[in-house]
């Protein structure tokens, strides 16, 4: 598999970048969601946040260097039976995705360091506060973070509900660009093209 995308499916890079930032992102929301009904004395109190602020940190690594890669490597070519209003949604979806996780994590970055402390990234490194001082910093940063959240999880709800129908409805090619399969857009088109008049030749011969 090559590194670079092709017209017809992703390269191994935008495929790791993906398929290690979805579980980390949804691990994330889980692990937040988790750690926010827990007491002063459970023993998780104080290592869960670190390990939320870390993997934050990392996320946030990849998702800038995804970006870069995403700019300088165009994606894959969209099908040819997709309508427009299709195509339009699913870059308006991508956008908004890319968008709120960088909101998201420059939230959590402001909430974490509020007090002045660096965060410590799994003891690896620290990365130390920038920003502090602005009135009621934690709170606010922490509404967006929250509001933010659960509207990145439902719009990844939706990215997810797309891909599965292109692949059990469709059944086009679309998932299986990120799966790093070769495709043939044309192929997909002329499946696509036999399945409709395979159905309108049904419907005739029943009327």
């Amino acid at each position: 598999m090559r590194f670079r995308n092709h017209q017809t499916h992703y390269g191994c890079i935008a495929i790791t970048l993906h398929w290690l930032m979805a579980p980390g992102i949804i691990g994330l929301f889980t692990l937040g969601w988790w750690m926010r009904q827990l007491s002063y004395y459970d023993p998780w109190y104080q290592q869960a946040p670190d390990i939320h602020k870390s993997i934050g940190i990392l996320m946030l690594f990849l998702l800038v260097f995804r970006l870069l890669w995403r700019t300088f490597n165009p994606s894959p070519q969209t099908l040819p039976t997709t309508p427009p209003w299709q195509t339009l949604a699913a870059r308006l979806t991508h956008g908004f995705i890319y968008l709120i996780l960088l909101i998201i994590m420059l939230s959590g970055y402001l909430i974490s360091t509020a007090d002045g402390r660096a965060i410590v990234v799994f003891g690896w490194f620290s990365l130390p506060s920038t920003i502090q001082g602005i009135p009621n910093q934690e709170d606010i940063a922490g509404r967006v973070h929250a509001i933010l959240a659960w509207s990145l999880m439902a719009l990844v709800a939706v990215h997810a509900l797309a891909a599965l129908k292109h692949h059990f409805i469709n059944r086009d090619t679309t998932l299986l660009k990120m799966l790093g399969t070769p495709t043939n857009p044309s192929s997909s088109s002329n499946r696509v093209q036999k399945q409709t008049t395979l159905t309108s030749t049904t419907k005739e011969t029943t009327l």
